[in-house]
């Protein structure tokens, strides 16, 4: 058993009293303090300070400033520690650093040229694509070159232009002029130039120059010159030639058939049909049917149109050549393109006098129709002398029947108006334009945009107002109708009905077979490519 040592010597052990062994702080301090311990008392200023220091240590030990706060809440003893909480806070608050900048070193001041200078010196911008654009300087083993070398070919494209020259062209490209003519005349015997289309691009390559400021040899010209044609103009051991690339091309009509459905427009484009072709197929047939009460939908659309695929993969839609329409198996209409002009014929009336109502000249609804009525401007009653359709500000307004502009321009309370007359007595006219497109003595075909819906004169609105004239006097637009004199002779017969049959026993989606076959080329300009193939990088023609 240990025993514990008091002050005084050695006392009972803890088993003995009962209590645990401790070493209280104040014997410790008044041992240090006891002269009769053996060790004299400091002198001096060192004992003022040491006896000073023992006594704040022992009030220290009795008075406990910094007690648990987490007992005896609410105590003198708990709200003495809080206090010394608070001003040990306030103490560390009053020394905080305030943000105040520190004064330092100045760098050395520099500009944009010399940081820039600095920055060629070091990697970072190299990573970055050389930013700087600047050099390292040149030191002693820096020499001066005589002539900066070129690269030995320059393979470039460029674009004819609209209203843009072939030989202007090439001249802008870096092409010599007497190369410039040289290819000029090779082209134009191949194809006429004025029938390369503005866009066209054309695949150059130049070679090495022949002396020093002197431009560079012209080696070759790749470019599409038709749809089924591409031509290269390279040069060979006795100077430049043409080369031609006769492309493989299926002309094969598109035939497109389907029900009409809810919506006719939206049947055909279902069916894959190209936007411009419908527009031409509905333009056809409301000449001669009213798309809204004649068409039903149980009703079969039937359209062809040119098409033409290439072998290379490129499709060109012409124009429309067959718009029918059939009902329970039967044809109910069958337009025909003939003739030199281009015009769409009925093969029912063909060789005989037919009449029809006029289409509708814009896309809308009748907002007023022709008769008495208020103006909504003058505010009487008087007579409205035409039919008007509502529609948006720049809707395309259509010539009803072929005819003559006899008046474009500003006409009073109409506004910006153009009149048609369509022969026999019979002429139209189109009110209230925001925009005119023909000109008077113009000649204009039905379906033809004459001008866009506006609001100009006595208008409240954008709208049309259409009017019709039989002898100079306005009659209803709706109660004309156009009469047409047959125009294909007994001659011409036989052919416009041989010309039918062909396009009614095209089936549908033939167009959209294999081409077949390889785009094929004369043995000699295919050797003269392969041998320069070995010699330059062969760029393909790019497809217009």
């Amino acid at each position: 058993m240990f025993k514990a040592a008091d002050d005084c010597g050695f006392g009972p052990t803890a088993s003995e009293s009962g209590e645990t062994a401790s070493l209280a702080h104040a014997q410790i301090l008044d041992r240090a303090s006891h002269p009769s311990d053996g060790i004299p008392p400091r002198a001096g200023r060192d004992g003022r300070l040491s006896r000073a220091r023992q006594g704040i240590e022992r009030w220290c030990g009795r008075v406990e400033l910094a007690p648990d706060l987490a007992q005896n809440i609410g105590s003198v003893r708990w709200l003495r520690g809080l206090g010394t909480m608070v001003a040990l806070g306030a103490v560390a608050l009053a020394f905080w650093p305030d943000l105040s900048a520190l004064e330092a070193a100045t760098s050395m001041p520099r500009d944009d040229r010399v940081r820039d200078e600095f920055r060629s010196q070091m990697i970072m911008p190299l990573a970055l694509g050389a930013d700087s654009g600047r050099r390292m300087g040149a030191t002693a083993l820096v020499t001066e070159l005589p002539n900066a070398p070129e690269r030995p070919t320059l393979e470039l494209a460029s674009t004819l232009g609209q209203g843009d020259g072939l030989g202007a062209m090439l001249a802008r490209a870096g092409v010599g002029p007497a190369d410039t003519d040289r290819a000029v005349r090779l082209i134009a015997s191949a194809v006429a130039t004025s029938e390369i289309a503005p866009g066209t691009r054309f695949d150059i390559t130049l070679g090495r120059r022949p002396a020093p400021e002197q431009p560079r040899a012209l080696r070759a010209i790749d470019f599409r010159a038709r749809f089924d044609l591409d031509l290269s103009v390279v040069r060979t051991d006795g100077g430049l030639a043409v080369v031609r690339h006769p492309i493989r091309v299926d002309e094969t009509p598109l035939r497109i058939r389907g029900k009409v459905g809810s919506s006719l427009y939206r049947a055909a484009r279902g069916s894959g049909a190209p936007i411009a072709a419908i527009q031409d197929y509905l333009r056809a047939i409301d000449k001669h049917l009213s798309l809204e009460s004649d068409v039903r939908a149980d009703d079969e659309f039937d359209f062809i149109v040119a098409y033409k695929r290439s072998a290379k993969g490129e499709r060109q839609v012409g124009e429309l050549l067959y718009a029918g329409l059939e009902r329970g198996g039967k044809p109910k209409l069958q337009l025909v393109r003939w003739g030199k002009n281009g015009e769409m014929f009925e093969a029912s009336g063909v060789g005989r006098t037919t009449s029809r109502a006029p289409g509708q000249p814009v896309a809308g609804r009748i907002t007023s129709s022709f008769g008495m009525r208020r103006h909504p401007i003058l505010g009487y009653k008087r007579m409205h002398s035409g039919v008007d359709y509502g529609a948006r500000y720049g809707t395309p307004i259509y010539a009803v029947a072929d005819g003559r502009v006899s008046f474009a321009g500003r006409h009073g309370g109409h506004g910006n108006y153009v009149r048609l007359e369509h022969g026999g007595g019979i002429g139209t006219g189109y009110g209230h334009m925001s925009r005119i497109a023909v000109r008077s003595g113009a000649s204009v075909r039905a379906g033809q945009v004459i001008g866009y819906v506006g609001s100009t004169g006595l208008s409240t609105g954008p709208h049309l107002h259409w009017e019709a004239y039989r002898g100079n006097r306005k009659v209803n637009p709706l109660s004309i109708r156009f009469v047409s004199q047959p125009q294909i002779d007994g001659k011409e017969l036989a052919s416009f009905k041989h010309r039918l049959a062909q396009l009614t026993q095209i089936e549908p989606g033939a167009a959209l077979g294999d081409i077949g076959g390889e785009t094929k080329a004369s043995a000699e300009p295919a050797r003269e490519i392969e041998r320069l193939s070995n010699q330059r990088k062969v760029v393909p023609p790019a497809g217009t």
